[in-house]
């Protein structure tokens, strides 16, 4: 059976199964995963291939995958994966956890040339020389050649600004687990952006509390919060303009307290994501593509985390 692109189609199981694989055992690259099913004869098993059935090309499989961009099929196996923690009771529907992180985009600095096209001809257009001192460079007057979706950003005062993109997990607070998750561009404000964007698709009209650090403590993202009847449990920022935005009215109760402790775990989803599942750097190019892979790492995530759950004798932690 071939796909439209005249390429042999793989099966969307077989897909998922072997993009799995990749998460889980930290394979940098399709080629080498293609050689580690090739002689893995747990691989095979797991993917669905017969011993003596000939591995796909990597090339094939890269794009076979694209195609399942179009169904947005890791979105969907990140809730199925969420509806089964839920049935088996790991997870809460009223309390959560926001935050986002920084995630290298797949394009080097080289690439990040002007709009308007006044940059100097390259002396070696395989790898030209640049001087970038002397030069102020922004997204607002560069872009990259390589990969337009990725913006420059830094993560604080003082550190090296990188082509990125911004990535945010929405969590619940018993157990840690992922339910939610958006990239968007790394333009500074993305990540409260995000965050009103999964609060927003939280089932259900009970009202639920939400964790965060300091960089949520911000009038409109209080207020914004309060519309949605969302409890916003943010760290008080008692440095900024104006004071914090948290007053006693939400800090008094216990369960403020209680969300300050339990919204570190999301710190341990972004761990295991850059670590073990790649997404420090992507190899991937475009937001689309990037929330895909992002997405699909978190349901990876999860599958982790709930079978250590479901392993532990004393039940869910």
């Amino acid at each position: 059976m071939y796909a439209k692109t005249g390429r042999p189609s793989i099966p969307p199981e077989k897909l998922l199964r072997a993009q799995l694989v990749q998460m889980l055992y930290s394979i940098r690259s399709e080629r080498l995963l293609m050689e580690e099913i090739d002689y893995s004869m747990l691989f095979r098993w797991f993917v669905g291939m017969n011993l003596d059935e000939p591995v796909w090309d990597a090339t094939v499989f890269t794009k076979n995958r694209n195609r399942l961009l179009e169904g947005d099929v890791a979105r969907e196996f990140l809730g199925e994966v969420v509806k089964q923690a839920q049935a088996k009771g790991l997870t809460s529907d009223e309390h959560f956890t926001v935050d986002g992180t920084l995630i290298e985009a797949w394009a080097s600095l080289k690439s990040f040339q002007r709009k308007d096209g006044n940059s100097q001809p390259p002396d070696d257009p395989g790898n030209p020389t640049v001087n970038f001192h002397g030069e102020k460079r922004s997204n607002q007057t560069h872009e990259s050649t390589t990969d337009a979706d990725a913006l420059l950003a830094r993560k604080g005062s003082g550190k090296e600004a990188k082509l990125s993109y911004n990535g945010n997990l929405l969590t619940e607070n018993r157990n840690g687990l992922i339910v939610n998750t958006e990239v968007f561009p790394a333009n500074g404000l993305a990540e409260r952006a995000a965050a009103m964007a999964m609060l927003e698709q939280i089932s259900g009209d009970h009202r639920v509390t939400v964790g965060a650090d300091k960089g949520y403590d911000t009038r409109d993202f209080v207020a914004e919060c309060r519309h949605l009847h969302v409890t916003p449990h943010v760290a008080q920022n008692t440095k900024r303009s104006g004071g914090s935005a948290i007053d006693s009215r939400t800090t008094r109760h216990s369960g403020y307290a209680v969300s300050q402790k339990k919204r570190k775990r999301i710190e341990e989803c972004f761990g295991w994501l850059k670590t073990i599942a790649l997404m420090r750097k992507v190899r991937h190019r475009g937001i689309e593509k990037v929330g895909w892979v992002f997405t699909f790492a978190a349901a990876a995530y999860n599958l982790v985390r709930m079978r250590n759950l479901l392993a532990s004798p004393v039940g869910a932690a």
